[in-house]
């Protein structure tokens, strides 16, 4: 009994407090992040989903439906349209947008000279504002004799196409845009991650006779799968809240071929002002994202162990 009760003080006096007082120092540190994500992230996301059980008068509400405005979404028939697209928009992302910014940071990091005139040339297209970079690449697709590719196939004496009318191509040409405009900030991430591994790796697998393709599978790669789980997340984001770029060269078209998610809520905002549908398909967005997260997460968690 004494020695029990013995154990039991010494436990008591090596238990710590629940609350430290690094503890206090490191949550006074996060304080403001978190009321400012509190008051811009989470704050509209419930005033969102409040406003989509509801009529509404502009922003006011009126008069509680319930998940009525859920039902007449997911009976416009635009609507099914819109996220079989957003899906090929993130199909064709990943087969073109994903592994393009790995490539592209592996060949600079192998590169010996210019290696920052190759940092400097693909962040570029960072810098231009997006709808410049969509305007842009709007004329270079443009139809007939003004289009910049048409008239480059023209003096190969290739027919003159028009681009964005083939609801074949449509998705796939958007998403090069997107990579475009954005694999060179993610390619320096990768830079970044790939200077960080220890570069003895490297010697040891030079000396032992490795080519740059055996280093590039046995270490490289491992190396930065724990980024690309992270990107991969990332990216998926971005591509289900694509808007301006199918709104802008097609309006959605052609016959809704490019029309995502993210322009039902545009027109519904902008176009229709119909606020509480607008309010529903974002949280049906946010729901989408939310499991689609939890399911990766979930199904690359034995890797990451």
């Amino acid at each position: 009994m004494v020695k029990a009760n013995a154990n039991y003080n010494s436990i008591q006096r090596n238990k710590k407090p629940w609350l430290q007082k690094k503890d206090i120092i490191g949550w006074l540190i996060m304080l403001p992040t978190i009321v400012l994500f509190a008051f811009f992230v989470w704050e509209p996301i419930l005033e969102s989903v409040k406003l989509s059980l509801y009529t509404a008068k502009g922003f006011r509400t009126q008069e509680f439906v319930g998940f009525d405005n859920y039902k007449a979404l997911f009976a416009y028939p635009v609507f099914t349209k819109a996220i079989v697209n957003t899906f090929t928009y993130i199909f064709w992302s990943l087969l073109i947008g994903f592994f393009t910014p790995m490539i592209l940071a592996v060949l600079i990091t192998e590169t010996v000279h210019w290696r920052g005139f190759f940092k400097i040339g693909i962040y570029f297209p960072n810098i231009i504002p997006g709808l410049a970079t969509v305007l842009m690449w709007r004329y270079i697709f443009g139809e007939g004799k003004t289009g910049v590719l048409n008239i480059i196939l023209s003096g190969f004496g290739i027919d003159q196409q028009v681009w964005f009318n083939n609801t074949l191509i449509t998705i796939p040409l958007i998403v090069i845009i997107l990579t475009w405009r954005g694999a060179g900030a993610t390619t320096l991430i990768y830079i970044a991650n790939i200077s960080n591994i220890d570069p003895a790796l490297y010697e040891a697998a030079t000396i032992d006779g490795a080519g740059i393709f055996k280093r590039i599978r046995h270490i490289t790669l491992p190396s930065i799968f724990s980024l690309g789980k992270t990107m991969l997340i990332i990216q998926i984001i971005a591509v289900f809240q694509i808007l301006y770029e199918p709104l802008v060269l097609k309006q959605g078209g052609p016959n809704n071929a490019s029309i995502s998610i993210m322009m039902i809520v545009w027109n519904y905002a902008n176009r229709l002002f119909n606020y509480p549908m607008a309010a529903a398909t974002s949280v049906v967005i946010c729901v989408f994202l939310i499991v689609l997260s939890g399911l990766y997460f979930k199904l690359t968690k034995s890797k990451e162990d």
